[in-house]
């Protein structure tokens, strides 16, 4: 169990996201960094790689699923993608970050010094920690609910990377909205052999040219093209 004053700071954690631990001892490992166990090492001071590696296993079943039951008209390769965009490194720091994980984060005094408690591999590792630290202190369904409580505050951004996947889709969907135009695509160059063949396309929107692109086929050349006029355009 960790000490009186580690314990007031937890409780303070605890208390701040709404969430108790029966045993804190869990959620104090969840934020004990390795370059803190090394300069103290002892029975009492164990770091939070283990609990990383449960809490990304965890994770990683728990958004599955999530995204599964959202989506059940989509595919493997698009459940796919959007499990990796959830599951980031830089969308779990943010979420560590938003929970002030990094604030009560354990590390050495050179790893502090040096910016460790805003290090985005440092807040996604405590949040991965986090979460393993939940499912072992209060298990499987506890973790099932705020893991999808969380999902839910960022389905709106989940959808929108979800319609950018189909970046013709997504363009064709805004400046009709926006504009009341739809984009038009051209080729406009071929490079390379037949067998390794390069098309360049280009998007306009009206008489402005929004992006241009390249890939394989032709049908990629548009994408690339619509996908750089939303990358350009901030859309």
């Amino acid at each position: 169990m960790p000490d009186a004053a580690r314990e007031r700071q937890l409780l303070a954690l605890t208390e701040a996201i709404g969430f108790s631990f029966h045993n804190l001892g869990h959620l104090d490992r969840a934020l004990t960094h390795s370059s803190y166990a090394n300069e103290n090492p002892g029975a009492e001071t164990v770091d939070n790689e283990r609990l990383e590696y449960l809490g990304d296993a965890i994770l990683g079943f728990l958004v599955a699923e999530w995204l599964f039951k959202r989506y059940p008209e989509a595919q493997e390769g698009e459940l796919t993608s959007l499990r990796v965009f959830v599951v980031r490194t830089e969308s779990l720091a943010r979420v560590g970050r938003e929970l002030q994980l990094g604030q009560y984060l354990r590390m050495g005094r050179g790893e502090e010094a040096s910016g460790g408690k805003e290090r985005e591999a440092n807040l996604c590792a405590a949040f991965e920690a986090f979460v393993g630290a939940i499912y072992l202190d209060r298990g499987l369904e506890t973790t099932r609910a705020l893991v999808g409580a969380l999902l839910e505050t960022r389905s709106a951004e989940i959808e929108l990377q979800r319609s950018k996947k189909n970046a013709k889709s997504y363009l064709q969907e805004y400046t009709q909205s926006a504009m009341q135009i739809t984009p038009a695509y051209a080729i406009i160059a071929e490079h390379g052999p037949d067998h390794d063949r390069q098309f360049v396309a280009r998007v306009m929107v009206g008489n402005e040219t929004w992006g241009e692109g390249s890939g394989r086929s032709k049908q990629a050349a548009e994408q690339a093209a619509a996908a750089a006029a939303i990358e350009q355009r901030a859309l």
